[in-house]
């Protein structure tokens, strides 16, 4: 480091030098070419203002592609002593051009400059999950759809309850994704919003376009008032929120697919390759990538803490304690992509065990809602059959018998009011007895993987 640049970092960090505990070029490198793309748009203001000259702006769009270069094949020396990503680029873009450099930061601060950074970033990061979440809902229906008619016991506080479709099943996680991809949606919009112009805090004194700033960095909206802008971190919060919503999603779906890839429901087996073997029994294949994925959900939960905790009580406008946004919001990222990245595949190497699960569904009695429902249709209120049917079939249970086993006497014992044809009530009569929109019957199952497929298709990343 020359002196000019230490006399530079002195005033900016202080007289004392406790850079290990400010520095946050460790992780907010990562914004490096957000960074280049916004300081290059800036370069075209300076031209348009007279500051810079054609060949001058030339060279620093020229110089910061080198830098560019030199970051992306690992060629550049990140240093400590410049604490930050703005820092160690213009102290390397002096190296290349000279005094030059330090006419970039002509009418601009780091406060509005790692803003715009960090806006264009979560907008990338959104178009990337947006993506992940289409093909993980692709993933959904094509299981669903090529079991759409096996019938699997539906559970309520994880007791087998009513039957219900294997893809009417899958389909209730296609929806909570669906809630998930409008989330990241109402974030991009959040984050697509310029703040360059800003200054530190109150505008800027030189005339700058805000509008060719907005158009040449790809945002629909400008900031209206420099105080919120330069401080405003709602949209970070806004996708750490939805990265967290979409995680407990995944380890919903994962616990499931543990609980039926276990021995005691043997309902599915998950491919091997998101499976590993045991050290010491042989036997044993075990889910680890679905336990991940279960497990890494606490990250995102802990990261929204961290952004809440971070934002919850600062005056405006900027305060050093924004510079604690970026690893929640990072690793918020990674770990949603990583998980979402193996769920697509795990989903698709699922094989279920009919069999099975058909003799799970004729050994319960998930039949009796719908014989207190017959019951009902011949006139007795619905509490007093509920209670008879409750009553009787305790007794029935007692006995192992399964409702394929009764006899039209044993449920004269509930009520006179049962006829010879409740004995032809079938597993797939209850199933398609729920026909109303959003039912788990076959033909309501066949529409909604449908318009399933529909909302799919008018995504522009399907």
């Amino acid at each position: 480091m020359n002196k000019k640049d230490k006399d530079l970092v002195s005033i900016i960090r202080g007289s004392v030098d406790n850079s290990d505990f400010t520095k946050s070029v460790d992780f907010d490198k990562r914004l490096y070419k957000q960074d280049i793309l916004s300081s290059q748009a800036h370069s075209l203001i300076l031209e348009k203002l007279g500051i810079l000259n054609e060949k001058e702006r030339k060279k620093l769009i020229e110089s910061l592609n080198i830098i560019k270069e030199e970051i992306e094949s690992g060629k550049f020396v990140w240093k400590d002593e410049y604490e930050d990503l703005h820092m160690n680029i213009e102290s390397r873009l002096n190296e290349i051009v000279g005094p030059l450099s330090g006419k970039l930061h002509t009418g601009r601060s780091r406060n509005e400059q790692i803003s715009t950074d960090t806006r264009m970033y979560v907008k990338d990061a959104i178009e990337e999950i947006k993506e992940l979440i289409v093909r993980l809902q692709a993933s959904l229906l094509d299981i669903s759809e090529s079991n759409s008619s096996l019938i699997i016991p539906g559970y309520t506080h994880l007791q087998r309850a009513q039957p219900v479709t294997l893809g009417h099943h899958f389909l209730a996680y296609f929806h909570m994704l669906e809630r998930d991809y409008e989330r990241f949606v109402r974030a991009y919009h959040a984050s697509d919003v310029l703040t360059l112009g800003s200054g530190a805090l109150s505008g800027n004194s030189f005339q700058i376009d805000r509008q060719f700033l907005a158009n040449e960095l790809g945002f629909t909206k400008i900031s209206q008032n420099s105080l919120d802008a330069v401080s405003d971190r709602d949209f970070v919060l806004d996708f750490v929120y939805a990265s967290m919503a979409c995680m407990i999603h995944l380890s919903k779906l994962s616990e499931e697919l543990i609980l039926w890839s276990s021995s005691e429901f043997s309902f599915l087996t998950i491919g091997e390759k998101f499976t590993t073997g045991s050290s010491m029994m042989p036997q044993k294949r075990n889910p680890d990538f679905a336990e991940l994925v279960r497990g890494k959900t606490g990250r995102t939960i802990g990261s929204l803490v961290t952004i809440s905790t971070t934002l919850k009580a600062l005056p405006l406008s900027y305060n050093r304690d924004l510079q604690e946004d970026k690893e929640p919001l990072f690793d918020s990222f990674d770990t949603l992509r990583d998980s979402l990245q193996i769920m697509i595949g795990l989903i698709q190497s699922l094989t279920f065990d009919d069999s099975r699960i058909n003799e799970v569904i004729n050994d319960s009695f998930m039949i009796a809602t719908d014989l207190a429902d017959y019951l009902v249709k011949k006139g007795m209120p619905f509490r007093e059959a509920y209670a008879k049917v409750s009553l009787e079939l305790k007794t029935i249970m007692s006995t192992k018998k399964s409702f394929n086993d009764l006899e039209l006497k044993d449920l004269k014992k509930i009520s006179k009011l049962f006829e010879k044809d409740v004995l032809d009530l079938t597993i797939e009569d209850v199933v398609n007895s729920r026909d109303s929109i959003g039912g788990t019957s076959f033909s309501s199952v066949s529409k909604a993987l449908k318009e399933a497929k529909i909302l799919l298709k008018k995504k522009k990343n399907f």
